[in-house]
Order: structure tokens, then sequence, then C-alpha cells
């Protein structure tokens, strides 16, 4: 018998009518509870430990032609080990219209010891869309770290596409068993990692020259990836902060 579960959280933002946003569909299911906390913001908070071995989550957001939606969370998304070994799935679904804005924003996904998650994130934009996501992975919880115990597994495929040209198709592995995951071409002996993606916005200035952090042009002339990792996720923070634009 497993305690595994399927559940698909829904948001529709679309223009009010009075320069502001409107929200016809702020669906919450299972784990993820979504609030408007004000103006244009929803907070993604979590009504249960979730996601475990063996879930299936999903978030489907549509930003409609003109509508601006910041998504943020309270508290970081940690992925547990389930009863009996089987990977969790959560799968980000994100649409953005003609002269639309999102800004994706959430707190870390934490890979708790003997934990395996696979997160698949899909990103449509329209001609003229706006976006800023920050996406931030950290392997292992801190008291995992301080008594020895190693990460989880923690695998991320993230495509985005702009008038359905491909802008960027990545994947990253890391955890124990991933090819290299730790070694220099990766993270390095460091726990964090993460990326802020920004289409049709300015570009962020370049990060300092000591971090351990790059900053791509994309394909297009108004789209940059700047990938970072640190020691902890303070740092990490730090990095991709100020880099963003509003």
């Amino acid at each position: 018998m497993t305690s595994s579960l399927e559940a698909t959280a829904r948001i529709v933002a679309e223009p009010d009518g009075r320069g502001g946003t409107a929200l016809p569909v702020l669906a919450g299911a299972g784990p993820i509870a979504l609030r408007r906390t004000r103006g244009h913001r929803v907070t993604l908070i979590g009504s249960m430990a979730a996601p475990l071995g063996g879930d299936r989550l999903a978030l489907r957001i549509d930003v409609r032609p003109g509508a601006t939606l910041e998504l943020t969370s309270a508290a970081a998304t940690i992925s547990l080990p389930g009863r009996d070994g089987a990977p969790a799935h959560y799968t980000l679904d994100l649409t953005v219209g003609e002269d639309a804005r999102l800004d994706w924003l959430p707190e870390p996904v934490v890979a708790a010891s003997g934990s395996t998650l696979h997160l698949t994130t899909r990103i449509s934009l329209a001609p003229g869309a706006r976006l800023r996501y920050r996406e931030e992975q950290v392997l292992g919880r801190h008291h995992d770290r301080s008594r020895g115990a190693p990460p989880g597994r923690l695998t991320s495929r993230l495509t985005v596409h702009r008038a359905g040209r491909p802008v960027l198709d990545q994947q990253t592995d890391l955890g124990p068993g991933a090819p290299g995951w730790d070694g220099p071409a990766c993270l390095g002996g460091h726990p964090t990692a993460g990326q802020l993606l920004t289409v049709g916005l300015p570009a962020p200035p370049p990060p300092p020259p000591d971090a351990d952090a790059a900053l791509l042009a994309l394909p297009g002339e108004d789209a940059t990836l700047l990938t970072a990792i640190a020691p902890d996720a303070l740092a990490l923070r730090r990095l991709l902060a100020c880099s963003q634009q509003h």
C-alpha cells in the first residue's frame, strides 16, 4: 500500500480592466495551497509535507495577454523520501501571453537525504511576453549535512519557448548516483545551485568576477541566463538577487 498522491493546482491571471490583474482561477490542490497576498502577487503555501516519494504534483499557470503575475512561496519546497523508494514528480507548466509578465520567485527546492525528485518545468512565451524566473536548488538539509548524511537526488528539466522557438532546453542531475555531480565541472563541492532567467527585460549586470557564476546570452536580443553555485542558500540568493530587474 502506498501513501502517494496526485494533485494539480491552477492559476489563471488576466487584466481586470482597471489596470490591475484579476485571478478568475486560483485553485489549490493537495499539498499546494495558493493565496493572493497583494496586488498581482500569489504565494504558494505547502499545506502538508510534500513532495514525498511517489507523489505526482503539478502546477499550471496561465498569464493571459496584458496581465502581470508574481509568484512567491512561504517556505522552501522539501523533497522527502517515500516508503517504497519511488521518485516524486513535480511538473510546472507556465504560459505567458502577449504583453504579459510572469515573475517566478519561490523559495528553494531542497533535496532531503534519501529523496528523489524529478522536477519538470515547461515555459511557453508569446511574442512580447516578459519573464523573470528564479530557480534555486539545495542539496540536503542543514541537519543532513551536519550529521554527514548524503543529500537527495534532484533531476531538473527546464524548457523555454518563445513564439514557438526554443530559447532554452537544459537538464541538471544532482545528488548521489548522478555522474560527476559534485566534481569541479559541476557543483565543485558546493551544496547549492541556481539560475535567473530573464526574457523581454533589461539585461542584468554581470556577476562579480570572484563569484562562481556566469551570465549567458540566449537566443534573442533580450534573453539572458545567470547561473551560480554557492556555499549556502543565502550566498546563492545574494548572487541571483543582485541581477534581478524590476
